[in-house]
């Protein structure tokens, strides 16, 4: 019973991640100046992961130098670049759903790198989140753009490459520490990028800056340090199913803030989605007298625990 509850506890605090960055479209396109997204991915990782290291005062030694710049790359710059290239060229809608495939890629990526086992209920779980997600976003008039759809897949791929990794490789350090070594790799790749492919950003407003903030102290340190604390107590592929209560958040903030309707159609996918999310963890929580193991170990039973 109480390794239930703890990995319950673990699940509900890493699905705290996934919905505040279901505010991200709001507020980047309440907040933030238009066209500039390079360097508000940048302006979003980079200061964060400056303002946790400066906390923590401990860099990386030895492998974890190279380790931490792949795994900024794969879960800010590379994915976040595509992120923004899949929103420009598709319907958010189309994006969203483009994006939803990572738990799947997230399940067969688990069984190449921590030899997990592929569990149909949480295919299905997956299955039935992507159909969930296309009809609480999906519009009539969605249209697909070829370079849109391979951005936003590759974003998928990069994600889940880096969730799995985020796993597989594990520091001898705390989360927080961990959090602020990715976020300041992945922000100093973006920079160099941002400089040479976008324009100088404008004087910022008010807003700017409170967008920013947001998104800087919340949306990504806030967020990150919760998310790959998770990732260090549950699996990957059930932290990856969380990812389905982004667009259910994006979607009630655009019906109570910008006051856009709910049809029946979005009120079916938005439970289709919470079934997914439970599906997935309820094929993944660890069976009563067994606890939760680090990357690499097995489970212990409860009569060998001392």
């Amino acid at each position: 019973m109480k390794t239930n509850i703890r990995y319950v506890t673990d699940v509900l605090m890493t699905a705290i991640a996934p919905a505040i960055w279901g505010s991200t479209y709001f507020v980047t396109t309440s907040f933030l100046p238009h066209g500039y997204p390079l360097t508000s991915a940048m302006l979003r990782a980079l200061p964060a992961g400056l303002l946790l290291l400066l906390i923590v005062r401990k860099l990386p030694t030895g492998i974890w130098w190279s380790r931490v710049f792949i795994l900024g790359a794969l879960n800010f710059s590379f994915f976040w670049a595509m992120l923004f290239v899949s929103a420009y060229r598709l319907p958010g809608g189309v994006a969203a759903t483009v994006g939803a495939v990572q738990p799947l890629i997230v399940i067969a990526l688990s069984r190449i790198f921590l030899g997990k086992p592929i569990r149909f209920i949480a295919v299905m779980a997956g299955l039935i989140g992507i159909a969930g997600v296309a009809l609480l976003v999906l519009t009539p008039k969605a249209a697909l753009d070829p370079v849109g759809v391979v951005a936003g897949l590759a974003g998928a791929v990069s994600m889940a490459f880096g969730t799995v990794l985020t796993r597989h490789w594990q520091p001898p350090v705390s989360s927080l520490t961990f959090t602020s070594w990715q976020l300041t790799a992945g922000g100093i790749l973006l920079v160099p990028v941002a400089f040479f492919l976008e324009p100088a950003l404008p004087v910022p407003t008010t807003a700017n800056i409170l967008g920013i903030a947001w998104l800087g102290l919340v949306g990504a340190a806030f967020t990150y340090l919760l998310w790959f604390r998770g990732l260090s107590r549950i699996e990957p592929s059930a932290a990856a199913s969380l990812g389905f209560l982004s667009p259910v958040v994006a979607t009630m903030l655009g019906w109570l803030a910008l006051g856009q309707s709910l049809t029946p159609i979005q009120l079916s996918g938005f439970a289709m989605v919470l079934v997914s999310v439970w599906l997935s963890q309820r094929s993944l929580m660890p069976k009563a007298g067994t606890t939760p193991t680090r990357p690499g170990a097995s489970p212990v039973p409860a009569s060998h625990r001392a």
